[in-house]
């Protein structure tokens, strides 16, 4: 893997949303890399969460990347307003029956970097002809919508596959995991070739805090080797 630097990006949908600003805060102090924003409608998955007015409130007081994962349908309607909003980043599932290219190149064009999500049983193979367009991918290891599951091992293989085409493209192209992700599991998709983590309750749910469990989350990667 070209780059072996593990990223983390603590998923604010576990946070404490009465403290947001001061978890969110002590989550950048630790060393977050980006803030990870789930955006659900209660169609695409079975839950509704968050809308551009908690990217616009975070935007003034955050200094890292926010990087919007949207489980949402028709999110060619919403783009301008997360981009307006202050999205650096904006991820959409391939299985949302959208134009896929179309929606990648109109967030290129809005000036933000541009991702693609896979849900557990969508093959590697979906992303194949977009994989070139893209700047990180995004492999589900749980089935969207929730957070607290647990970690699908089977998607392992497939993290696998998504970093060999990407190592052949020759591109720089983020390879992040997201769902069930913690001290436990989080070296075995860096080892199959994940680099950046999206962490939820591990991270806001710690009993010792947010710090102690981020420092955990990496330390738990360090003698990782990629394959």
């Amino acid at each position: 893997m070209a780059d072996s630097i593990v990223k983390l990006a603590p998923s604010i949908l576990a946070a404490d949303f009465l403290h947001l600003g001061d978890q969110v805060s002590q989550a950048v102090q630790a060393g977050a890399d980006r803030l990870h924003v789930d955006v659900m409608d209660g169609h695409f998955v079975p839950n509704i969460s968050m809308g551009p007015l908690v990217v616009k409130a975070l935007r003034p007081v955050v200094h890292v990347p926010l990087e919007v994962h949207l489980m949402i349908e028709q999110p060619m309607r919403y783009l301008d307003a997360f981009a307006e909003a202050g999205a650096d980043s904006l991820l959409v599932h391939v299985e949302g029956g959208v134009n896929l290219h179309r929606t990648v190149q109109h967030i290129k064009a809005l000036g933000k970097k541009a991702g693609v999500v896979l849900n557990p049983a969508t093959p590697s193979s979906a992303i194949d002809e977009i994989l070139c367009d893209v700047d990180l991918v995004l492999v589900m290891t749980v089935n969207p919508g929730f957070g607290g599951q647990k970690f699908i091992a089977s998607t392992l293989d497939k993290i696998g596959r998504i970093r060999r085409a990407i190592e052949q493209s020759k591109r720089t192209i983020e390879l992040e995991v997201d769902g069930g992700i913690d001290a436990e599991t989080a070296p075995s998709a860096v080892a199959a070739g994940a680099n950046v983590l999206v962490s939820g309750s591990a991270i806001f749910g710690a009993a010792d805090g947010i710090a102690s469990a981020m420092n955990r989350l990496r330390n738990a990667c360090l003698p990782i080797v990629p394959s």
